[in-house]
């Protein structure tokens, strides 16, 4: 098992394999009681189960909570953080796409905050009401190619109320670590693995005609070109 380790600016373990980090990770991180956050779908293949067998054979008293949909509502966020705070959990496992990544990263930041989760809209210095040491650490493990949120400070949440999609933002919700494992892509249905290429095609697409220039950026997205 070669794995190779990398910041930008998160800390990243990349390589097959890399999933068997997963327990001892938790652990540097101070994450004794993690709850990991996915979809149904996710939650019904063996990775899932995989995962979880990992850290409980480490003794991590760890959790499942997969009521994520595609374009994670305020209700999920909710219904995740009653469930964070009933198992009194410490630490986050964000497990799957964009949809799952982004509601785990909203249930760290506010499950444990005094206020709102639309307190924390992306609208001026609105992130700096919450309490940055109530905000749980994310291990984030991708298992698409394409929206990036694994790296993200920021979630898409959508509030049913007012009908509309809604980014949430803290400099903190920036995962601790990333686990990339490519064999966490294989389990998925061939047109969510040709949608999600095309996705990260579209987000490199993006930087590379950004009137911001970005050396680092240009330089991976025309590295995602030529992959």
């Amino acid at each position: 098992m070669s794995i190779s380790l990398w910041n930008y600016p998160t800390a990243m373990s990349c390589g097959v394999g890399a999933l068997s980090q997963l327990p001892t990770t938790c652990e540097s991180l101070g994450i004794k009681r993690p709850l990991l956050v996915t979809d149904p779908g996710i939650a019904q293949l063996p990775m899932t189960e995989q995962a979880r067998s990992m850290c409980s054979h480490q003794g991590l008293a760890i959790a499942l909570f997969s009521d994520v949909q595609g374009n994670p509502t305020g209700s999920n966020v909710e219904a995740g953080n009653k469930a964070f705070v009933d198992g009194n959990h410490d630490g986050v496992i964000a497990l799957g796409g964009g949809s799952a990544l982004d509601c785990a990263k909203a249930i760290a930041l506010s499950a444990r905050q005094d206020v709102s989760l639309w307190d924390f809209e992306d609208i001026g210095d609105n992130w700096t009401a919450a309490d940055a040491s109530k905000i749980a650490p994310v291990v984030a493990l991708p298992t698409t190619a394409g929206t990036g949120s694994e790296v993200g400070r920021a979630s898409v949440i959508t509030n049913e109320d007012e009908k509309r999609k809604i980014i949430i933002f803290h400099p903190d919700m920036l995962p601790k670590q990333v686990i990339l494992d490519p064999e966490l892509t294989l389990g998925l249905p061939p047109h969510i693995t040709a949608a999600t290429g095309m996705d990260a095609l579209s987000h490199s697409l993006e930087a590379l005609c950004s009137p911001s220039y970005h050396p680092m950026a240009e330089g991976i997205a025309i590295e995602a070109f030529v992959w």
